[in-house]
């Protein structure tokens, strides 16, 4: 494990050119992260919940490791989960809040918290929602994060649980829009449905490509202390978006009722372009579509 910077709370992952990172949550969006930065010359640990990926993980040079958080979570798994991250200059925590109970988010990091304080991990970089904004019709930044009585609260102590108060690692925040990219087709999500309401509402939408992007470059640049919205530039009402979405895969589009009234957030990401070097591919959410 390279050392750790110990200059101000945005700084580079020091040491390695190609940091070891150990990406706790190979589902879906972790295995096309933890497949990126192997094929960038990173040596790549990762943990699975599901023992059939096992295989795969180590075809595309990922160290597998069978991993369950919650109930599951025993002295085995403890000391399996301390040895990793001792090997670790980089922690992806990318767990989603549907893992846990209602309430329980919190609860079910928790280990790990504990895990990386005694570790001694020098980085963490945790895959979080821009659920935890309010669902108001108006533009919604880093800072507009509130902290309620629900799914978002949860969600926002979870990130607080990472955010170190003395200095033990340096921590960034990803804030993910809706994801879209293979085997995850927008068009699947409200095909055949009727009248339904918020038609006038944007889409928060960001494309998986986007996603290991923004991920393996704040990792490779070391851009920590960091909060970031990561989402498409673009967003069509969903009474644009989704019909044509459903139309791509020769789906029944859905229809919405007629609304006069504007709703719905619009997540801002102009924070992570200006401070992350990476261009985005797909920010006409629309034309995204072929790739998916």
């Amino acid at each position: 494990m390279t050392s750790s910077n110990s200059g101000g709370s945005a700084s580079t992952t020091s040491g390695a050119e190609h940091p070891t990172v150990l990406v706790l949550g190979c589902g879906w969006l972790g295995m096309a992260l933890a497949r990126a930065l192997a094929a960038a010359g990173h040596e790549v640990l990762g943990t699975t919940t599901t023992p059939e990926n096992l295989t795969g993980m180590e075809a595309a040079g990922i160290q597998s490791h069978l991993l369950r958080l919650g109930s599951d979570f025993n002295a085995p798994a403890e000391a399996l989960l301390m040895r990793l991250l001792r090997a670790a200059d980089v922690l992806v925590l990318n767990v989603p809040p549907r893992a846990a109970a209602a309430g329980a988010y919190p609860s079910l990091l928790r280990p790990v918290h504990r895990a990386v304080a005694a570790a001694g991990t020098p980085h963490v970089l945790f895959v979080s929602s821009t659920s935890v904004y309010p669902n108001e019709p108006r533009l919604m930044r880093e800072a507009d994060a509130l902290s309620t009585r629900d799914a978002a609260s949860d969600v926002l102590r979870a990130e607080g649980h990472f955010v170190p108060r003395y200095g033990q690692w340096k921590s960034t925040v990803v804030r993910l829009g809706g994801l879209m990219g293979p085997d995850r087709s927008p068009g699947r999500f409200l095909a055949g449905r009727r009248e339904l309401e918020q038609g006038n509402a944007p889409v928060n939408l960001v494309h998986l490509t986007d996603v290991v992007g923004v991920l393996s470059a704040i990792i490779r640049h070391g851009v920590w202390g960091h909060t970031f919205n990561v989402c498409a530039e673009q967003h069509p009402p969903r009474r644009d978006f989704y019909p044509a979405a459903a139309r791509y895969l020769k789906l029944e589009a859905p229809t919405f009722k007629e609304e006069n009234n504007v709703s719905g957030k619009t997540i801002d990401s102009s924070l992570v372009r200006s401070l992350v070097p990476y261009t985005f591919q797909h920010d006409d959410v629309l034309a995204a579509l072929e790739h998916c």
